[in-house]
């Protein structure tokens, strides 16, 4: 059985860090090949942050990402987590971890995730940055 859980959100002041955890458990290698971190603003679209390989460890990041997130993983591949620095009111969002059928790719970031294909989500956990 296939289970997904976040954690590490909080309330965090501008220009702070925070970093996220989540657990994938019961994944197949040949069946989920990515894990990935979305989010969601209050009154907006989800959105795809970053996602990284079970296969090879190789990253991706939608554009407005780069620089201030990294993602990372365990080599037991069912962790994974994402450093947020330097973070701003406009961070604030629940954050979602996946576990991904796709390969990571942009496509999965900016397309997949709206298929009923795509994975396995997790809760959700809420990042609020706020003076």
């Amino acid at each position: 059985q296939v289970q997904v859980g976040e954690s590490g959100g909080g309330l965090v002041q501008p220009g702070g860090s925070l970093r996220l955890s989540c657990l994938a458990s019961g994944l197949r290698l040949d069946d989920y090949y990515a894990l990935g971190w979305f989010r969601q603003a209050p009154g907006k679209e989800r959105e795809g942050v970053s996602c990284i390989s079970r296969i090879d460890g190789s990253t991706t990041y939608a554009e407005s990402f780069k620089g201030r997130f990294t993602i990372s993983s365990t080599n037991a591949k069912e962790m994974v987590y994402l450093q947020m620095n330097n973070l701003k009111p406009e961070d604030t969002a629940v954050y979602y971890c996946a576990a991904i059928h796709y390969y990571c790719s942009e496509y999965a970031l900016q397309t997949g995730w709206r298929t009923s294909y795509f994975g396995t989500w997790g809760q959700g956990t809420q990042v609020t940055v706020s003076s």
